[in-house]
């Protein structure tokens, strides 16, 4: 806002309004497209549910917007009141162009950008493995997919097989879909460091994110029961947030049984996993499905081999036996044995095995690619 002759004149640059449905999520996943978007000249809203991490927004010059959010729900007066908070939120703002991630923003921002006429660029980032289910849940949601997504400009997949999902129940035009690499990976920030070597003379797993039942924690631990009754030198540590909402949670006393058990090691949660992922020999996650997971993309990048599942989102981010192992999902004798062979590996194998994904990691996982990506993208949508 400036004065010319006594008159304000207001005089603002386009603006971006990005909606997820936590603010660690835009924190941790999306601030360096949003400090890149104000490098090229446009003004930056986030909005999402409230939560101490807004404050990484605001020192990096982002304007947030806190709004009430079921992140889980099902009941259709919550989700109707979204619809209605979001609507009002962009016809008030009035953005050149909104980003959704996560599924409620993408739906219901998606519908209220339909009614207001505004450009809109979606994100799928994975998607529950009842989403393939044929009840009319999903049916439901299959529903609201199409009318959230019908009028979107660009709608972003982090793999083929999601993608291929909403083409084959006909939920998104194919000419507005593109593969993006996930959220992709900062390679300057997740490399190499001095520590790249266990600290302790026993072998050192690591499973981190979000502790879920889908993610095979459960299957991990088993895992690691396995190879302790073999009598192996060997850590199994977690690190991640427990009594996160979602129905795949772990209680936090189950952890604490597996610590007094011994089985494992929880670590509890960091902001900077840089030097957990530095003194561990392997990062391992068996998880049923994802959209693109960064904890492996995070590891690799930092020259860590990986063991994961051949399953959707997982097998895009290993070659197997080059960069790490495949295993089967829901299968803790296949996940132990992978283990095992992984550390039967020398260490010279293990680091030109890690030293394969970091370079992996900087060909296709790049974070710079996604963001070259959004701003062609928001450019020809302003």
């Amino acid at each position: 806002m400036i004065y010319e002759f006594g008159i304000v004149v207001i005089r603002t640059k386009s603006k971006v309004i990005i909606v997820a449905n936590t603010v660690w999520y835009l924190a941790n996943f999306r601030l360096n497209l949003a400090i890149a978007l104000i490098k090229a000249g446009y003004q930056v809203t986030m909005v999402a549910p409230p939560g101490d991490d807004s404050k990484k927004l605001v020192a990096a010059g982002i304007c947030f917007i806190p709004v009430v959010m079921d992140n889980k729900g099902t009941n259709p007066v919550a989700d109707m009141c979204l619809l209605w908070r979001l609507y009002a939120l962009l016809s008030r703002e009035r953005p050149a162009v909104f980003l959704g991630y996560t599924i409620k923003p993408n739906i219901y921002g998606g519908l209220a950008c339909r009614m207001l006429k505004i450009p809109s660029i979606h994100n799928i980032s994975g998607l529950g493995t009842a989403f393939i289910n044929d009840s009319w849940v999903t049916r439901l949601v299959r529903l609201l997919y199409r009318v959230g997504l019908d009028k979107a400009t660009k709608i972003f997949f982090q793999n083929p097989d999601d993608l291929s999902l909403f083409e084959k129940f006909q939920l998104v035009d194919s000419s507005r879909t593109e593969r993006l690499p996930g959220s992709g990976v900062d390679t300057h920030w997740f490399a190499p460091t001095t520590l790249s070597e266990s600290m302790d003379s026993c072998f050192c797993f690591l499973l981190f994110g979000r502790l879920l039942w889908d993610k095979g924690v459960g299957e991990y631990v088993e895992a690691a029961r396995q190879l302790r009754g073999e009598g192996k030198e060997v850590e199994f540590q977690l690190l991640g947030f427990l009594d996160v909402e979602n129905r795949s949670s772990i209680p936090r006393s189950i952890v604490e049984k597996w610590e007094v058990e011994g089985v494992v090691r929880y670590l509890g949660n960091s902001d900077d996993v840089r030097r957990v992922i530095a003194q561990a020999d392997c990062v391992v996650l068996p998880s049923y499905r994802e959209g693109t997971p960064r904890s492996l993309l995070e590891a690799a990048s930092m020259a860590k081999p990986i063991i994961t599942t051949d399953s959707v989102g997982c097998r895009e981010t290993i070659v197997d036996e080059v960069t790490g192992f495949l295993c089967k999902t829901r299968d803790a004798d296949d996940l132990a044995s992978k283990m095992l062979k992984m550390m039967d590996l020398t260490n010279k194998e293990r680091l030109a095995m890690g030293q394969c994904g970091r370079e992996k990691m900087i060909q296709e996982f790049d974070e710079k690619i996604v963001i070259d990506r959004y701003l062609s993208v928001v450019e020809k949508s302003v």
